[in-house]
């Protein structure tokens, strides 16, 4: 998933300990940093800044940065800092139950670009009767030695059941 650019070797993450990793740096921004450190970051993300948040040293040695956004332009209604950092808590809680369960994790590849990925499990939010779904998102970066991770917010109504399918459903 990481790629050093010198070596152009790429060194491959499992994706339980990729996603225990993308958690806790989670967690380290939002939940365990100062409110203050917290919320500077999250206006600077939700301004549309791509954010640098550490560099991880891996096996070979290799120093991997990680960076942060966040799409919110699917979050349903108005986003401010406690909304999204209940949905980036609902995120760690449930990325962390899925990997003490080792449930096979399900992964989207962009059609544009196979690099890109996107983890299926979600983070759902009620503000005002009215659900958002949160995803982490990665983009390994290349040739560089740089993994975005993406906070995505996605359109909540791909998992709502029409009307008509209830209908189907309750008749049959």
């Amino acid at each position: 998933m990481a790629q050093n650019q010198a070596q152009s070797q790429t060194q491959e993450i499992p994706q339980d300990k990729f996603l225990t990793m993308s958690a806790n740096l989670l967690h380290k921004a939002f939940v365990e940093a100062a409110r203050t450190d917290s919320k500077n970051l999250y206006r600077q993300l939700s301004e549309g800044s791509r954010v640098a948040l550490t560099q991880v040293q891996m096996e070979d040695k290799s120093t991997v940065r990680f960076d942060l956004s966040l799409d919110h332009t699917e979050y349903q209604g108005k986003l401010n800092y406690s909304a999204f950092r209940a949905s980036v808590a609902t995120l760690i809680a449930n990325l962390a139950d899925a990997l003490q369960k080792e449930q096979e994790i399900p992964v989207f590849n962009a059609q544009d670009d196979t690099g890109v990925m996107m983890f299926g499990i979600t983070a759902v939010t009620v503000d005002d009767d009215k659900p958002s779904v949160m995803v982490l998102g990665a983009d390994p970066g290349g040739a560089q030695a740089t993994i975005e991770l993406r906070l995505l917010y996605i359109d909540p109504q791909q998992f709502a059941v029409s009307d008509d399918r209830e209908d189907a459903a309750g008749s049959a």
